[in-house]
C-alpha cells in the first residue's frame, strides 16, 4: 500500500481552491443540463461506491456480443483461472457459433448458444444462472441489456461508453443500486502500463497537488466508413450523423479521473463547457471513397471533426478533453496530468519533475524512463504484465482489467471502476452534445453518488 496525502492535508487544499473558485466568481456560474430526471432508489438501496459481492468461486460468466471486441473477451477468459464461459449471445449466429467453437478447441465444454433474434440476450438471462455477464454491443444496448442482467441477477460489465444518455445512467445506477449486483464500465485504458505508473507515481505524491489534466481519443477511424453490413463502422457512423460532442470520452478521461480520485472521497467533476469545430471530413470523406448516389453521400455528418471540452471540479481542478476520430493525426490520448512539483504525459511517455522548485526545463523519455520503471512501476503490473504482453489486447491492457475483474469476483473484493464512475465519464457526451448546442454554456455534471462520492475511498494502489 503506498502513502496517501493526510486528511489534514486534503482539507486544507479542498478549503483553498474552494475559496479560489468562489473569489474568481466561477463557483457561482450558472450550470443547467440535459438531466431529464434524477430518480431515487428506495430505502434498500445499496451504496455501490466501495461495494464488495461475496465472493464467488468459480464464475459461471456469460456474453452478450461477440463480433471483434467481445471474441477477443472470450478469448482471455479462457486463460482464466475459475471461469466457466457458459453462455454466448449474438444475434448474428455465425458470430456466436465461432466463439462457442473457440470454447471448445480450448478443450472446454461448449456454452449454450442464444441467436435466434434480436432479444435472445433476454432469454439468456432467464435461462441461465450467471453470475456475470460481458455486454460488447453496440452503443444504445448498453443499458437495456446492463439492467436486464443485473436484474437477472448477475453483475454486469458494460463495454465503453457505459452508456449515451443520462436517463439511461440513472437506470444503471438504480438497478446496480437496488439489486447489489456490480455495473462495471470495462475502460481497458486504466489498465495500460503507462497508466498504472502514473497512477502509483500521483499517489506517492511525486508530482505533488494535482492542478489540471489533458484527456484525449484521437483515432482516425474514417476506414470505418466502409464497414456497411458488419464491423463498428455499420453502426458507430450513425451517431456522427445525430449527435455534436465527444462521442468517445472514457479512453482518455478514466486514467485522469483516477489520478485525481474523482467521484472518489477527493474530487468530482463539477461541470463542463464544450466546442465542436465544423464537420468537414466524413462528407469529404464519403464524396471520395462512394458513388454520389451511395448512401453514405445521402447523409450529414453533424458531428464537428474536432470537439473540445473542458471539465471544472469540485476544487477547481481542469481537464481538457478532446475527440477526433475524422482527422489524419497520429493517435493520442494525450494522458497528460499536472502538479504542483511535476508533469507526466504520454504520446510519447514523457517526465518531467520539480521537487525543490528550480524548474524542469526539459523532459525525461525514451531510455532515461527506466529509472521510473524500476522505481515505481505499479504492483500490479508487476505481477501480471508479462502474463498480459503474452496474452495480447491493446498490448496486455485487456488481460490485466480481465485478470484484475476475475481476481476481485473471485475474493470478494470492490472493483476498481463502480458503476458511479462509468456514469460520471461517459456524461461527457450528453453533455458536451448540449453545450455545443448551446453556444457553449456550462452544462453540470449530475451527482449520480447522490452526495455519498466525498466517503467513498480513493482506488488502491493493489497488488
Amino acid at each position: 500500500m503506498t502513502s496517501q496525502p493526510s486528511n489534514s492535508r486534503r482539507t486544507f487544499l479542498k478549503s483553498a481552491l474552494s475559496a479560489s473558485a468562489a473569489a474568481s466568481g466561477l463557483a457561482a456560474c450558472q450550470t443547467v443540463g440535459p438531466y431529464g430526471r434524477t430518480p431515487r432508489s428506495g430505502a434498500s438501496a445499496t451504496y455501490m461506491g466501495d461495494f464488495a459481492a461475496p465472493a464467488i468461486d468459480r464464475i459461471r460468466m456469460g456474453f452478450i456480443g461477440v463480433g471483434g471486441r467481445g471474441t477477443g473477451h472470450v478469448a482471455q477468459m479462457l486463460l482464466m483461472e475459475g471461469v466457466d464461459v457458459v453462455a454466448i449471445c449474438d444475434d448474428y449466429a455465425p458470430a456466436a457459433e465461432a466463439a462457442a467453437k473457440r470454447c471448445e478447441d480450448a478443450e472446454r465444454r461448449r456454452p449454450a448458444v442464444y441467436s435466434d433474434h434480436e432479444l435472445s440476450f433476454e432469454d439468456m438471462i432467464a435461462d441461465m444462472d450467471l453470475d456475470a455477464v460481458i455486454i460488447a454491443t453496440p452503443w444504445e444496448w448498453h443499458a437495456p441489456m446492463g439492467v436486464a442482467a443485473m436484474r437477472g441477477g448477475a453483475h454486469a460489465f458494460i463495454e465503453v461508453p457505459i452508456t449515451t444518455t443520462v436517463e439511461e445512467m440513472w437506470d444503471l445506477v438504480n438497478a446496480s443500486e437496488e439489486t447489489g449486483r456490480h455495473c462495471m464500465m470495462m475502460e481497458n485504458v486504466n489498465y495500460g502500463r503507462d497508466e498504472l505508473l502514473f497512477l502509483n507515481m500521483v499517489r506517492l505524491g511525486i508530482v505533488g497537488e494535482l492542478t489540471h489534466g489533458e484527456a484525449s481519443y484521437i483515432h482516425d477511424l474514417r476506414w470505418q466508413m466502409k464497414e456497411l453490413e458488419r464491423g463498428e463502422g455499420s453502426w458507430r457512423l450513425a451517431y456522427h450523423v445525430a449527435t455534436d460532442g465527444n462521442l468517445y470520452p472514457t479512453h482518455g478521461l478514466g486514467p485522469v479521473a483516477q489520478y485525481m480520485n474523482c467521484e472518489r472521497g477527493d474530487d468530482r467533476f463539477e461541470r463542463l463547457v464544450s466546442f465542436s469545430s465544423p464537420a468537414f471530413g466524413r462528407q469529404l470523406a464519403a464524396a471520395r471513397d462512394f458513388p454520389a448516389e451511395h448512401q453514405r453521400n445521402q447523409q450529414t455528418y453533424r458531428c464537428g471533426d474536432m470537439n473540445t471540452s473542458i471539465i471544472k471540479t469540485e476544487l477547481g481542478r481542469t481537464i481538457l478533453v478532446q475527440h477526433d476520430t475524422t482527422s489524419p493525426r497520429p493517435y493520442t490520448r494525450l494522458n497528460m496530468v499536472s502538479g504542483t512539483t511535476g508533469t507526466l504525459a504520454g504520446f510519447p511517455t514523457r517526465i518531467a519533475l520539480d521537487p525543490e522548485g528550480k524548474g524542469a526545463h526539459g523532459w525525461k523519455q525514451g531510455a532515461d524512463l527506466a529509472e521510473y520503471y524500476a522505481k515505481y512501476e505499479h504492483p500490479l503490473y508487476t505481477r501480471v504484465g508479462e502474463e498480459a504482453v503474452k496474452a495480447g489486447g491493446h498490448g496486455g491492457m485487456d488481460f490485466i482489467m480481465l485478470w484484475r475483474m476475475v481476481y476481485c469476483l473471485r475474493n470478494g473484493l470492490p472493483l476498481d471502476q463502480n458503476v458511479y464512475e462509468g456514469c460520471a465519464w461517459s456524461a461527457v457526451s450528453p453533455l458536451s452534445e448540449w453545450s455545443v448546442a448551446n453556444g457553449g454554456m456550462p452544462a453540470a455534471f449530475p451527482d449520480f453518488t447522490r452526495g455519498r462520492w466525498s466517503s467513498t475511498k480513493p482506488l488502491d494502489i493493489v497488488s
